[in-house]
């Protein structure tokens, strides 16, 4: 018989058991289950609702429990239907009919809530943490090619150059905002739903505050309703996710534009790269492209959760039990992604010569000439209208800016003088850019002194969230 098979007089259809059971995904919550366990029992000891020996049974069962499941030496199985149940009976084997005492004063619905927001809490640092370091190979090839210019881009047509340290701060600070959002979102995650029952609390006199406190949350959800109906940490998590993949998704395309032959900005480490089952030459961006692929599985797990939700009444429903599958392989996949990341990054060739190239053989300067023109007081948009002239008449006769003499340059405007040509160098073009948060070497090199002092922050809000996490380690 089930363990809450009291009021039933036949057991359940097979199909049933195995349509309802959630143990095949929710075994991911085993340690965070005990590391629950542990704590409401505790708790029930000091509130005197159980003895203090028949808790120090069940902790040391529980501890036992845990060290057979990280070991594989206990058997998960359907007929208990989730994780919760199987630990359960598990303790109850370990320890005899003592370890049912264990699931007074609390309902399986406030103690998935539980799980999972300790589950999402060491995500959240984990996740961080491989950003962080992502964020530190971009900083890396920032620092090394502060000389390096390559053309920047809007409407993917070449718009003005830049400096390759610009491009790839730029994602740093992108990563930035990733990161300091699942910071932002901890203190939502970081609420003990624990004490709400399965709706409306427990007569038991129990403390919620002292189990949220051993388990080092911030403090409790305030609505026993809310407390086991709410989601909202896993939908924010899955949208700052989202965020996280999206952001990933456009370097990687960066990335496969970049190492093609008609770029040839990069090349991607071969340890990085896969080949052709066909095709002996083929050097393709797999890791890049896959990533990239991903992000869609990300959305859809987002587009999931908020459908799941949004026709539900209060309390729990079984609806629910739809929200770890997403979750569980979100954190997934992200972690993948990540891991491959930083060391993709800083182990890639940026071609630099190639890139200089790139830029002196294009129009990218025109708004410089431009802005020469303006400096000689004629009005923009009259400025415009004669630069746009001299690049027609260069595509024309297939030319660059910089190949023109400057008897050629003053056939459209008599401003034009001997300095042009130092005005219209790629370099100066980029130094010219000379404003707060510009692309101007010493410009870039803020950024790149800002973001050292951004990581310092991050680095150590990880360390911190990541201590409290430790303390509550069931198995060593």
């Amino acid at each position: 018989m089930k363990l809450w098979g009291g009021r039933f007089t036949k057991p359940t259809n097979e199909l049933v058991d195995e349509y309802t059971a959630s143990i095949r995904f929710d075994q991911k919550l085993a340690k965070y289950d005990i590391q629950g366990s542990l704590a409401h029992v505790e708790m029930l000891a000091k509130c005197e609702i159980i003895s203090e020996s028949d808790a120090a049974t069940i902790a040391e069962g529980l501890k036992a429990v845990a060290k057979k499941i990280a070991s594989g030496e206990a058997e998960l199985t359907e007929d208990n239907e989730d994780i919760h149940m199987n630990v359960e009976k598990l303790l109850i084997d370990e320890v005899g009919s003592v370890g049912g005492k264990l699931h007074t004063g609390r309902s399986r619905n406030d103690q998935v809530a539980l799980d999972m927001r300790l589950y999402l809490r060491e995500a959240l640092v984990t996740i961080s943490q491989q950003l962080v370091e992502l964020q530190q190979a971009l900083h890396t090839q920032a620092k090394a090619n502060l000389d390096t210019v390559l053309p920047g881009y809007t409407h993917l047509q070449r718009a003005q150059p830049v400096l390759f340290a610009h491009h790839m701060m730029a994602y740093v600070f992108m990563f930035q905002r990733d990161v300091e959002r699942l910071a932002d979102s901890w203190k939502r995650v970081n609420q003990s739903p624990l004490g709400a029952g399965a709706l409306a609390g427990t007569s038991f006199p129990i403390d919620r505050h002292y189990v949220a406190e051993k388990l080092n949350f911030d403090g409790i959800c305030d609505n026993s309703l809310d407390a086991v109906s709410d989601r909202d940490f896993v939908v924010e998590f899955l949208s700052n996710s989202s965020l996280v993949t999206a952001h990933l998704s456009r370097l990687c395309e960066e990335l496969v534009q970049w190492s093609s032959a008609e770029f040839n900005f990069v090349e991607l480490d071969d340890a990085f790269c896969t080949g052709s089952s066909m095709m002996p030459q083929k050097k393709n961006p797999d890791v890049a492209e896959l990533v990239r692929g991903k992000t869609g599985r990300v959305y859809g797990h987002l587009m999931g959760m908020l459908t799941t939700l949004k026709g539900l009444p209060l309390a729990y429903n079984k609806d629910m039990q739809e929200d770890k599958e997403g979750m569980f392989d979100t954190v997934e996949t992200l972690k993948g992604a990540l891991g491959l990341f930083a060391p993709m990054i800083e182990t890639m060739e940026v071609k630099k010569d190639t890139m200089y190239q790139a830029v002196a053989k294009d129009y990218s300067n025109a708004t410089d000439l431009a802005d020469y023109l303006v400096g000689k007081d004629l009005p923009f948009r009259e400025a415009h209208a004669v630069v746009g002239q001299v690049v027609l008449s260069c595509i024309n006769e297939n030319k660059y800016l910089l190949d023109l003499s400057l008897e050629e340059f003053q056939e459209f405007s008599s401003l034009i003088e001997e300095d042009i040509f130092d005005v219209l160098s790629p370099k100066a073009v980029v130094n010219a850019r000379n404003v707060a948060g510009g692309t101007a070497k010493n410009r870039v090199e803020e950024q790149i002194n800002k973001a050292e002092m951004l990581f310092e922050k991050n680095i150590g809000w990880i360390k911190e969230h990541a201590a409290k996490i430790e303390e509550l380690s069931v198995v060593e």
